[in-house]
């Protein structure tokens, strides 16, 4: 397996920017050891924010800081093949249960316990297996804009449009992807810094295939993987909030899945997020910390 990284000075002077970077090592059944990043900050209970495709930790710089203030540790990972994460080469090399097992590994690795997870997109996809497989380790799930599917279930037409595009479109401009996917304007300074991690195409297996790993079919190779982690979830009583934003083409309705299917969503203050597109942390960053802090019973000012 080949492995690239892009260069730690592809990360310096980003806007809005400046936690500390940490790194830990997990396996591939190749025996090539893979690099993950993570952001740790704060000290207090723990919260842990995962990103989706094609964002990187930096979708969250606007949340940390809150929860760090209202007295939260914070952890924060890159998936592999995004960030500062390494990235193998080939889109080959990624498979749905490659991701799950590296992230378990890091999570187990790291030593996390009773956390409050966030996740949005393949936050979602990947967080929620990992709820399914440990949920003693964990106290609190916010799922936004995600979802956990089987391959059983139609797929929107808009993602179906989506996969086609990240695998065919010659120039993958990720910061671009992420205003497509906002409601606010980003900057100049914020686009870059979402296309930080991928200094050329070679960077980008993983931003191009992501979306072709959702499974989409019954006989999808996780299909059942999926099937089994729903047979755990629909056994998960312990707070489960969504917060979906209300300008998602894709995940839209999804969070009633969870309500019907979950009983630790019974009587949670689930919410849409009003004026949020698909990547919801990056324009209502406020309601994403209390989505989370409301889990607690804290207000966050």
């Amino acid at each position: 397996m080949d492995i690239l990284r892009t260069p730690d000075s592809a990360f310096e002077g980003l806007e809005d920017y400046d936690f500390e970077p940490r790194y830990s090592e997990v396996n591939t059944a190749a025996g090539t050891p893979i690099r993950i990043h993570y952001v740790d900050e704060g000290q207090g209970p723990l919260v842990v924010l995962m990103h989706g495709q094609p964002s990187w930790v930096y979708l969250y710089r606007k949340v940390i800081p809150i929860l760090v203030g209202a007295g939260y540790r914070v952890v924060a990972p890159d998936l592999v093949g995004f960030g500062r994460s390494d990235k193998p080469a080939a889109q080959e090399d990624y498979t749905y249960a490659r991701h799950v097992s590296w992230i378990s590994e890091w999570f187990m690795g790291v030593g996390l316990e009773d956390v409050t997870l966030f996740c949005q997109d393949w936050g979602g996809l990947i967080g929620l297996r990992l709820v399914a497989a440990m949920p003693e380790r964990f106290r609190a799930v916010i799922a936004a804009n995600t979802g956990m599917p089987t391959g059983d279930q139609q797929m929107p037409e808009a993602f179906d449009a989506w996969k086609e595009w990240c695998a065919t479109t010659p120039v993958l401009n990720v910061g671009q992807v992420l205003q497509g996917g906002t409601v606010s304007e980003l900057s100049r300074e914020v686009v870059a810094a979402y296309n930080a991690p991928f200094p050329d195409d070679s960077f980008q297996a993983g931003a191009r295939v992501f979306p072709s790993l959702v499974p989409s079919e019954p006989t999808d190779p996780e299909a059942d993987a999926q099937r089994l982690a729903w047979a755990q979830l629909v056994a998960f009583d312990k707070p489960f909030l969504t917060a979906f934003s209300d300008s998602d083409p894709i995940t839209g309705g999804g969070d009633r899945i969870f309500h019907k299917l979950v009983p630790g969503t019974t009587n949670m203050a689930h919410r849409t997020v009003q004026g949020g597109g698909h990547f919801l942390q990056e324009d209502q960053p406020e309601a994403v910390a209390q989505s989370i802090l409301d889990t607690f019973g804290v207000a966050s000012d």
